[in-house]
């Protein structure tokens, strides 16, 4: 049965909001800029899970599964955020060592995504919500093919970093260059070296630890919390519970739509210095009540996003 978005031919909210607070708040302007420590989050980060890596290399398979969905999980969800700053070169000046940080962020990882993230990412900002546009909203096919089954939003949601990897077919235009295949190459290489001198075990833990930290996890929903629809139009969503502190604040969705050269230490700031524009928006407190809700009520599904019918 077919699904139907949510339409609008409204534009883009965050454009607006953002030259209204500035207007009224020149001085979060003193937010904008890198924030080159966040590079030594990411060895931090990366040097963790290699080591825990080593640990689980001879353990059992329980262990192994538990260490990655109780452990690896936020760690690589972590990585995921850093990777986000990565692509808005909120860490270096210079876009090449932004995207060196990228690259180290997939080794544990596993998958070579960083650098084709960092592309089609920054699409979504500038087409959010356009279809077929934005590579960040589903299409047509997905929303009728999980439609409001609960099961099959199980699943779609186990196998969300697939879904969200096969998006950008549906684009006119995709990117290839050559740091997305040095970004291959690099984890390629990482892989296979963590399999011959360390163990397929560990590279194991690095994938569960990848697979559970985009789906059926606490962590997994962030990513139905930032655009999945739970109040009438209203096309974008924050989160303010606790877990923000071990996601690097990525919950603040709106106010890094609002303000995109904010990196993520900084994003409370915004809500603080203009809390009228926030806090009358619905928001989360809990990634867990928004992957029970999701799951379980039948007025939702992949299909519970607004849609964008023209360019903004």
């Amino acid at each position: 049965m077919k699904k139907n978005f949510t339409y609008t031919d409204e534009p883009n909210c965050h454009i607006k909001r953002n030259r209204e607070i500035v207007k009224k708040y020149p001085q979060i302007k003193s937010l904008y800029g890198h924030n080159p420590k966040t590079a030594y989050f990411i060895l931090a980060v990366v040097l963790t899970q290699l080591f825990i890596g080593f640990l689980v290399k001879d353990s059992s398979w329980p262990v192994l599964i538990l260490s990655a969905y109780l452990i690896g999980a936020f760690f690589n969800h972590s990585l995921y955020v850093l990777i986000h700053d990565c692509a808005h070169n909120l860490i270096f000046k210079t876009g090449p060592l932004n995207k060196i940080m990228g690259i180290i962020c997939d080794i544990p990882i596993t998958f070579p995504g960083a650098l084709s993230f960092r592309e089609y990412h920054l699409v979504h900002h500038k087409r959010m919500n356009e279809d077929p546009e934005d590579p960040d909203a589903p299409s047509q096919f997905e929303a009728d093919l999980i439609g409001n089954n609960t099961f099959k939003k199980i699943i779609w949601l186990g196998l969300f970093g697939v879904f969200q990897a096969l998006r950008p077919l549906k684009l006119k235009k995709r990117v290839f260059s050559s740091w997305i295949l040095l970004n291959v190459l690099v984890i390629v290489s990482s892989n296979l070296a963590i399999y011959y001198f360390v163990g397929p075990k560990a590279l194991i833990y690095f994938f569960l630890s990848t697979i559970f930290g985009l789906g059926l996890h606490p962590c997994g929903g962030r990513w139905i919390q930032e655009h999945y629809l739970f109040k009438p139009g209203q096309e974008t969503y924050s989160y303010y519970g606790p877990l923000n502190k071990v996601a690097f604040n990525v919950g603040y969705h709106n106010e890094h739509h609002d303000f995109a050269n904010v990196s993520w230490e900084k994003l409370p700031k915004i809500r603080k210095m203009a809390p009228e524009y926030y806090d009358s928006l619905k928001y989360h407190t809990s990634w867990i009540k928004v992957l029970n809700e999701f799951i379980f009520s039948p007025k939702m599904g992949p299909f519970s996003r607004i849609i964008r019918r023209k360019a903004t």
